[in-house]
């Protein structure tokens, strides 16, 4: 009998569970990666939405790399604005500000509905609600870009389309998490979660490539085509998504102890970004009663690293709904490129998130891990708003270090500190109470998502340098609401969040 080809023997060397995982791990990497990339077309198209004409020799306006469409919209609100060629009601000296609102309009929506997105979604098929969440994302996604085709100018209608597109993004987190939870029952190490917590970079450099490549021509289509792509996504969903092993006669992950099934897996960019630790019950472990607030409230950490998560996110989405402008501002280059360039700072991220997890699995050091990167991200971030003025080179090697700096503890609050707090001793194993650990913890990190933003639009007009000033203090607050718990860290290892030895196969 001949030898089985080098391939064959590999694909047979798993067993037939080991593939189900690796396809439902591969799966919901690209459906929320889907997500991110949807939400990253309006921080390109910002430098687009307001821009100024270039006077030509004989004193004409010239528009430079614009559809004819855009031409002569544009050239109409000449008549009104000047040399101003934005976008209105964007084309205003309030510019800034209006744009922060579309942010905080998204945001806002998105931590309000993450909360009742978990509760709908236990009562619902999750292949069926996440599906609809797609569509239904990829829709409003794509009529934000309908408004340069029918060139639409009302404020209030993109304020609504990115209010309804928060609400219906927040079906998202919560379904694949809960299919991971039912597929990998067992805790995972932080290198395996920050690896698939690397959706939240890859989906934002491929919104960011994407909407790039039609922003100074049809911006419209920034905002269609990763529509149609998340709704592509949607239905593959559908047509894929298998909810449980269950469901295809696959084996349930092994858990004796009803602490022990519980899922450490978490959203890093998201793009920002909303973060959810679904744990499933043990047999007959159903009937344990739900903690109250308060008293998720009294677990050691809880508070520290939910007001530092606030701080952290507020810095991470920050960068990703401004930095394009930015780099358009002061490096002086076109939307296009400054979209290109800004995807290294998630690149940075992905290796900041595994490293995160890598260093605090090895140190058992949560706080600690978190206290460090956030020490060296205020003085980098003073660094980047100077440093990054004197050239490309060096708006590469920061935007690069920036991004593993801000995006490593924003990372591992939101995975291994979420599912250390969300498995604390005095919980018991009990799921009502870990979903209600880490609703806190995600929560209030979205109030921080929500008002950065907002933030940088009202700093902005005062100077860029500003807004550096305001990031480098909220990396301070995050810090300082760390002290305790890395103080506890150092002295008794393994204390801050109430695991000796967090991710250890038992």
């Amino acid at each position: 009998m001949a030898q089985l080809p080098p391939g064959i023997r590999f694909i047979i060397s798993f067993s037939r569970d080991q593939w189900y995982r690796a396809f439902i791990f591969i799966l919901t990497f690209l459906l929320y990666a889907s997500f991110h990339l949807s939400r990253k077309p309006i921080s390109i198209v910002k430098g687009e939405l307001h821009s100024y004409c270039t006077a030509s020799n004989d004193g004409k306006v010239g528009f430079s790399r614009r559809s004819q469409k855009a031409r002569d919209a544009l050239a109409h609100q000449l008549l009104d604005n000047g040399t101003d060629c934005g976008w209105a009601p964007f084309d205003q000296d309030n510019y800034q500000q209006l744009l922060g609102a579309l942010d905080y309009s998204f945001l806002c929506a998105y931590a309000i509905g993450m909360y009742l997105s978990g509760i709908i979604g236990e009562r619902l098929p999750i292949r069926c609600y996440l599906t609809f969440g797609m569509l239904a994302s990829g829709a409003f996604t794509a009529l934000f870009g309908v408004g340069y085709f029918y060139n639409i100018h009302s404020f209030g209608f993109y304020v609504i389309t990115q209010i309804i597109n928060g609400l219906v993004q927040t079906t998202g987190w919560p379904s694949v998490v809960t299919c991971l939870g039912n597929w990998f029952g067992k805790g995972r190490r932080g290198l395996i979660m920050g690896v698939w917590n690397s959706h939240t970079s890859v989906g934002n450099i491929l919104g960011s490539l994407i909407a790039g490549y039609w922003v100074s021509t049809c911006w419209g289509l920034s905002f269609i085509v990763p529509g149609a792509i998340v709704a592509a996504m949607g239905i593959l969903c559908f047509l894929f998504l298998i909810e449980h092993p269950k469901d295809i006669a696959c084996s349930a992950s092994p858990a004796s102890d009803p602490e022990m099934q519980r899922l450490l897996l978490s959203d890093g960019k998201h793009s920002g970004h909303q973060n959810h630790v679904v744990v499933l019950p043990a047999d007959g472990g159903g009937g344990m009663a739900a903690i109250s607030f308060t008293g998720a409230l009294k677990i050691p950490g809880v508070i520290e690293f939910s007001l530092c998560l606030l701080f952290a996110k507020l810095v991470s989405y920050t960068f990703l709904f401004w930095l394009p402008l930015y780099i358009t501002n002061v490096d002086h280059l076109d939307v296009k490129k400054a979209g290109e360039l800004s995807t290294l700072f998630d690149v940075g991220g992905i290796f900041g998130g595994i490293l995160a997890g890598v260093i605090s699995d090895r140190l058992e050091k949560r706080a600690s891990t978190c206290g460090l990167m956030l020490l060296l991200a205020a003085p980098t971030l003073y660094a980047f708003s100077s440093i990054s003025r004197m050239g490309l080179e060096a708006t590469i090697a920061m935007l690069l270090l920036s991004g593993a700096l801000v995006s490593g503890p924003y990372a591992l609050i939101t995975t291994a500190v979420s599912a250390d707090l969300g498995t604390h001793k005095s919980l018991k194993g009990n799921s009502h109470a870990l979903a209600t650990v880490t609703a806190i913890i995600d929560g209030t990190g979205s109030v921080g998502a929500a008002l950065g933003p907002l933030l940088a639009g009202l700093i902005s007009p005062s100077g860029w340098n500003n807004v550096f000033y305001m990031l480098m203090f909220a990396d301070a607050c995050a810090l300082l609401f760390l002290v305790r718990l890395i103080h506890k860290e150092l002295s008794c290892p393994g204390s801050a969040t109430g695991n000796q030895v967090p991710f250890k196969e038992h």
